[in-house]
């Protein structure tokens, strides 16, 4: 088992890890792929004991590659999508379909804060650990629920894919380039629907917590009795397809509020210009204009004083308005310059822009390191791993990277010790394959 190391924002190791604000808090995750190990991850870093049951083949995602890390010779060869959102839990190896691995799963959940899972609907009931089994086991017991479109309706069934969610949620419809620009409908580089899943479930999770009450009964309505009604845990439903739609904000009012679904615009924002990518003498940048007075000084710093009295231009609804005819006026200027001199002139104007990096630049900026976003960890076979860091800053119980993403069952003897298993009886489980 790799030491505990605690990841300090500012990327430094100290010996005496934080135990975060969800120390004692303890997660049975039951997730897989992305959405709900993401979720269960937050809640890892923020402190909290989680439990990653794993099926005796493993979260697929180990086997989401290349890139791996590790070999395959030796058994080690880990896929970085794994590695990505699994670490600070304890991996446990468990066959739910046998009446052993149930009984493990009833005897966790039953001392458990919180249960998270995305089976299939129904597949949960299947296993026998419906709404009110998990009532009778632990009244008190936060249960989260992901699935791609939720308990109920007419596709509560289908199975949920992020990249068939951004298309069906109307993501892809708002970007790429646009069709007079060769452009169609694209998907996310990152598989953002889950992402945002995860995030919302978290909240969520949070939420539920407090509801709860520090000991599982001292919130909600006064004398109310039951899951959901205060004064114990509740279950949650987070769906990819309704996370997804929830963050096109602006875009769904635009839509709601023009009768008009918007289209694709690039890189050019629907509601502000300029705000997008120009081409520079030797590469590009990012600029951002939101606000009139940035808008000025945009106007001295290019030598076009006139645009910012031109009628077309003066406010930003005349410049959504004839953003065509403007954007060749900038684009001919940023043309004449270099990138550098270009981001260094414009930082010194205080007009937000940027230049367009890749991951390995983005990692490499001296901000992103300052932030402690290029974090390591010990990882018991695979040596020093890198990740992302922790986005968030709390000032008295910080989140901390303490452990590597598990091996897969590296933590089941120690889980089923704590459970009060005996040695022997943990040998007979690992021997018929229950663990």
């Amino acid at each position: 088992m790799s030491q505990a190391h605690d990841h300090t924002q500012d990327g430094l190791v100290s010996p005496a890890p934080s135990p975060g604000p969800l120390a004692g808090i303890r997660v049975v995750d039951c997730s897989a792929v992305l959405a709900g190990p993401y979720c269960t991850m937050l809640l890892a870093d923020l402190g909290a004991d989680v439990v990653k049951i794993e099926p005796p083949e493993g979260d697929g995602t180990r086997g989401w590659g290349p890139p791996w890390v590790g070999s395959e010779e030796d058994g080690t060869r880990t896929a970085a999508y794994y590695l990505a959102v699994n670490r600070n839990k304890r991996s446990l190896r468990l066959d739910l379909k046998t009446a052993d691995g149930k009984a493990i799963l009833r005897r966790l959940l039953a001392d458990a804060d919180v249960f998270i899972e995305n089976f299939r609907v129904g597949g949960l009931a299947r296993l026998g650990f419906g709404d009110d089994a998990l009532d009778e086991i632990n009244r008190d017991l936060v249960h989260l629920a992901v699935s791609g479109y939720g308990p109920t309706g007419p596709d509560a069934q289908k199975p949920g894919y992020d990249f068939v969610i951004q298309a069906q949620g109307g993501l892809m419809s708002i970007t790429g380039a646009r069709d007079q620009d060769g452009g169609g409908p694209t998907k996310v580089g990152v598989a953002i629907s889950d992402v945002v899943t995860g995030l919302f479930a978290t909240v969520s999770v949070l939420a539920s917590l407090i509801a709860r009450g520090p000991a599982g009964g001292g919130a909600g309505t006064p004398g109310a009795t039951g899951r959901g009604h205060g004064g114990g845990g509740q279950r949650i439903d987070v769906s990819l397809l309704g996370s997804t739609l929830a963050v096109l904000v602006n875009q769904a009012q635009n839509a709601f509020v023009s009768g008009h679904a918007p289209g694709r615009l690039g890189n050019a924002h629907p509601n502000i210009v300029p705000y997008e990518i120009f081409a520079t003498a030797d590469g590009e940048l990012a600029l951002a204009v939101g606000s009139e007075r940035q808008w000025a000084r945009l106007c001295e710093l290019l030598g076009t004083p006139d645009l910012q009295h031109d009628p077309r231009y003066a406010t930003n609804g005349d410049r959504v308005a004839n953003r065509l005819k403007l954007r060749a006026i900038l684009a001919a200027r940023f043309a004449d310059g270099t990138t550098a001199r270009w981001l260094q002139a414009l930082d010194e104007a205080e007009i937000p822009c940027g230049a367009i990096n890749d991951i390995a630049a983005a990692f490499a900026m001296p901000q992103a390191q300052a932030l402690g976003m290029d974090a390591t960890v010990e990882h018991p076979v695979l040596g020093t791993l890198r990740q992302a860091g922790i986005p968030f800053q709390l000032s008295a119980t910080p989140a901390t990277i303490r452990t590597a993403p598990p091996l897969l069952g590296e933590h089941s003897r120690e889980i089923l010790a704590e459970l009060g298993y005996e040695p022997a009886a943990i040998d007979d489980l690992a021997a018929r394959g229950v663990i």
